[in-house]
């Protein structure tokens, strides 16, 4: 006999196929033997129809194509036996999908099946419309399958009921047919029919409001009786699991009352009682007794409010945070997560257990229990809870000390119950891990300095002790060189000394060593000896014996190949040596920095192309809050239109507080800065030069390292900080300093005059919704438009959680303000404002054009509307 012929067994077909020692062979077989069904499907051959089509499902399992034998599979199901039906439906499964339009034959086989006498055929029917039922299918066949429900067999009710499933899920339309039946499947006392009967009934109550208010009134009482049979049964060994009974079933149900008790009081009231019962009958020591826990607490935590019920809930989740499995461990700082928010206090009596769990060896329950402390953090316990992460923060593994850093900083900025606690504990963290603490992180810990005159002795000598043994922390060093630069008189006479300080002895040349170590130990990174060369500057001014030395070190930097560091040492060196009577005034302490301003200036610092200005937010895990990136790839259409445009960071203290600015300043075409004396002694110290009139200033916070960091949001404020911006004033003696540094003349600012006017559009309009711009344009600045934005509800209905999102071509970028609401009155009766700067880099040769895209709620229900502008005016 030919090997490959249509009669050789499914069994030498495999086996030759194994037998291939390369993907070659095993092509030529396959193809040999797809060769020999095609031949005999051409034959009409019915002998050994099931045999080929058992050979194309095999050979469909290893990925080759047999879309060729998909009519043979309605041949066999349309056989009058059993076999060549089960091969049939088998291959129907297999092979075609609910997309096949040849499926649409198969309808009339499957509703004579369905009818058959033989209850056999009638399960293989409902196994096959199970798995592969269309809308067209389920909408035909659906009589049948409701009249299945009630069949004598539990075997057949059973498949039906999760036919059922799949005909509701296709169409949502039918499921009032199904409710009445799926009602009788719950007094079942055969498990398989009362097991699917739930899983139908929990999905009736997914599409259809009136299932689950027909099961709240009339089957609420019996579920309760069946967990409670459950719960109470004696040993059953066909059902018996663990030592359970049934456990697929209990949780099957507890799922379902789930549903029926969220938001219904009274319902919620009739399955309490057997909820504390499954919660302290269940035995916890095998995985199906804590699954059946699990599906408990989650159930409990979800119903209407019952205080006792959800404590000892939470017990049990205490419970599973002591079990060895950890991904035991794992689900119940899940749950204890969405718990917290429900009652606090009873998740607070687990801090401790929950603490351990951060030591953990394994990594996602470390994260998960970190996430959780966070948390549980509040004003009363935010002083125990810190010195625990932090006393594990020496000892953590360095992957792991990211995460717990940030969090610690965000619990220290946002709970912090006194400045000089704060500054202890940021002093701690950055000795253990100031590698890992991000600059906006260290600039607010340095502007709470400065806000703290009481405490600039104590901070510039706690600082001193901490980096003498940890110069290996850069952040650190940074803000220990900083304090003292600016705090190094204090640090030497022992001004400010506080009750709980011990006295200490420091010299003038003690204070300038540990500003040369932190030079030598971190000579590579420019940021922290830009810092340094600056407080050795103000050491010489604060401590004249040392200023020859200071000169010394200063000078070894003339010949770096880095401009900004070889200008310092020149222009440094300059001021010590030519300009003595007036360095004093020059290098005098920094005014008090607003705390509040610089918080505001850290949340508006997020700017980017794609702007979402009202968009969700994101926990950080610093706990900075950041807008979410709005997803306007498919509102851009504009062909590689993606370059973002550059991002302005919007802090403008440090740059005066640390006189340290790399970034280079963007150029303005048509634009002449006129220069004060002031500014040309500022750009003679390389700190920057102040704005000019009439413009807002627009410095990054510290842009000193190879790569730009990203801006970031207001974190959450200190406790007791202070309020209100307010301008760094000129010193008296600056004026007088300009002729003896290089004769300038003090020049005055331009006039302001007004821009051109253009006249408003309305940018976009619906039946609903109207957008108005209008604009105006800075003097001497034809790039940058200012656009405000006017929303009006056309409508009656208020919207509420309105967003707009734009999105422009990448020679334009886009700058967008918050909007003044989110919430838009009916009828016309107010509005939202938002502003917009638009900046063309085509200005003259290319017009402004947008897209954008506005969403809105109207009674919960999210509405969008979406349009491009292109009716901009000219010149714009």
């Amino acid at each position: 006999m030919n090997p490959f012929s249509s009669g050789t067994r499914l069994r030498d077909m495999i086996r030759a196929i194994r037998a291939c020692k390369t993907a070659a062979e095993e092509r030529a077989v396959v193809r040999k033997e797809s060769a020999a069904i095609r031949t005999a499907i051409t034959e009409n051959d019915p002998d050994y129809r099931h045999r080929n089509l058992a050979k194309l499902m095999f050979i469909h399992m290893l990925g080759y194509p047999t879309h060729f034998g998909q009519m043979e599979c309605l041949k066999l199901i349309a056989s009058p036996g059993f076999p060549e039906k089960r091969i049939g439906y088998l291959g129907l499964m297999l092979l075609l999908d609910e997309r096949q339009e040849v499926l649409m034959l198969v309808t009339n086989s499957l509703k004579q099946d369905l009818n058959h006498t033989n209850q056999y055929i009638v399960g293989l029917a409902l196994c096959a419309l199970g798995n592969i039922c269309s809308a067209e299918m389920a909408r035909d066949l659906a009589p049948e399958v409701e009249r299945l429900l009630q069949f004598r067999d539990p075997n057949v009710r059973k498949k039906a009921a999760l036919c059922s499933i799949r005909i509701i899920k296709k169409v949502p339309d039918l499921a009032e047919n199904f409710i009445n039946p799926a009602a009788s499947l719950l007094k079942e006392k055969h498990h398989g029919v009362l097991l699917t009967g739930v899983q139908l009934c929990t999905e009736l109550c997914k599409v259809s409001e009136d299932a689950l208010d027909y099961f709240r009134k009339k089957c609420t009482d019996g579920l309760v009786r069946v967990l409670k049979e459950l719960v109470n049964s004696p040993y059953a060994p066909e059902y018996d699991i663990a030592g359970i009974t049934d456990p697929f079933l209990h949780i099957r149900v507890l799922k379902f009352l789930r549903i029926l008790g969220r938001g219904d009081a009274e319902a919620s009231e009739c399955m309490n009682d057997i909820l504390a019962q499954v919660a302290t009958k269940t035995e916890s020591n095998k995985n199906a007794g804590n699954a059946i826990l699990y599906e408990c607490v989650e159930t409990i935590m979800t119903i209407e409010d019952n205080t006792g019920l959800r404590v000892l809930a939470i017990n049990i989740l205490g419970r599973f945070l002591s079990n060895r499995d950890n991904n035991i461990r794992y689900v119940a700082l899940n749950m204890l997560m969405k718990a917290i928010t429900v009652d606090s206090q009873a998740v607070q009596r687990h801090r401790a257990t929950i603490l351990e769990c951060v030591k953990d060896s394994d990594a996602s329950i470390r994260k998960r229990a970190l996430e959780l402390v966070y948390l549980l953090v509040n004003e009363s316990n935010v002083k125990a809870l810190t010195i625990e992460l932090i006393d594990y923060l020496e000892m953590s593994e360095h992957d792991f000390k990211g995460d717990l850093t940030a969090k610690i900083c965000s619990i220290v900025e946002k709970f912090s119950p006194q400045k000089i606690w704060y500054i202890d504990q940021m002093i701690r963290v950055l000795s253990e891990a100031g590698n890992f603490v991000k600059d906006e992180v260290w600039h607010a810990l340095v502007v709470v300095i400065t806000n703290a005159p009481v405490l600039h002795g104590y901070a510039v000598r706690s600082l001193y002790r901490t980096v003498q043994s940890s110069t290996d922390q850069e952040t650190l060093v940074k803000v220990a060189v900083w304090c003292i630069g600016e705090y190094s008189d204090m640090l030497v006479h022992n001004v400010g000394m506080l009750d709980i300080e011990d006295p200490m002895t420091v010299t003038e040349s003690d204070a300038v060593d540990v500003i040369e170590t932190a030079i030598k130990r971190h000579n590579p990174d420019l940021t922290t000896l830009a810092m340094c060369l600056i407080a050795l500057l103000k050491l010489s001014s604060r401590f004249p014996s040392c200023s020859q030395r200071v000169k010394d070190i200063i000078a070894q930097y003339k010949g770096n190949l880095v401009l900004e560091l070889q200008q310092r040492s020149i222009e440094f060196n300059s001021i010590i040596e030519k300009h003595q009577n007036i360095r004093s005034t020059l290098l005098e302490r920094m005014p008090v920095l607003d705390e509040a301003a610089y918080g505001g200036k850290r949340a508006g610092s997020l700017q980017q192309s794609f702007s979402n200005s009202n968009g969700p937010r994101v926990n950080l895990p610093n706990g900075v809050a950041k807008s979410a990136a709005a997803p306007l790839v498919d509102l851009l259409d504009l062909s590689s239109d993606d370059v973002p445009a550059p991002s302005s960071s919007g802090s403008d203290f440090l740059h005066d507080l640390l006189g340290v600015d790399l970034s280079p300043a963007p150029s303005q075409t048509g634009t002449q800065n006129q220069k004060t004396g002031t500014d040309v002694l500022l750009d003679l110290l390389s700190i920057g030069s102040p704005p000019a009139a009439n413009t807002v200033p627009d410095i990054g916070i510290l842009s000193l390292g190879q790569e730009t960091k990203a801006p970031v949001t207001k974190p959450d404020t200190l406790t007791s900080l202070s309020s209100g911006l307010t301008q760094v004033p000129s010193t008296g003696g600056a004026l007088p300093v300009l002729d003896l540094l290089d004769g300038m003349a003090t020049t005055p600012p331009a006039p302001e005059n007004n821009g051109p006017q253009f006249p408003s559009v309305t940018a976009y309009e619906s039946s609903s919704l109207k957008l108005r711009f209008d604009f105006s344009k800075l003097p001497g600045s034809p790039q940058t438009t200012s656009i405000t934005a006017t929303f009006t509800n056309l409508s009656e209905s208020v919207y509420s959680d309105l967003v707009f999102q734009a999105a422009v071509p990448k020679f334009l970028q886009l700058n967008l303000d918050p909007a003044s609401s989110n919430t838009l009155l009916a009828s016309g009766n107010g509005s939202i404002v938002q502003k917009l700067r638009v900046t063309n880099s085509q200005h003259g040769k290319k017009s402004l054009v947008m897209r954008i895209r506005i969403s809105y709620k109207i009674d919960g229900k999210e509405v969008l509307e979406e349009g491009q502008i292109n009716n901009f005016p000219r010149n714009l």
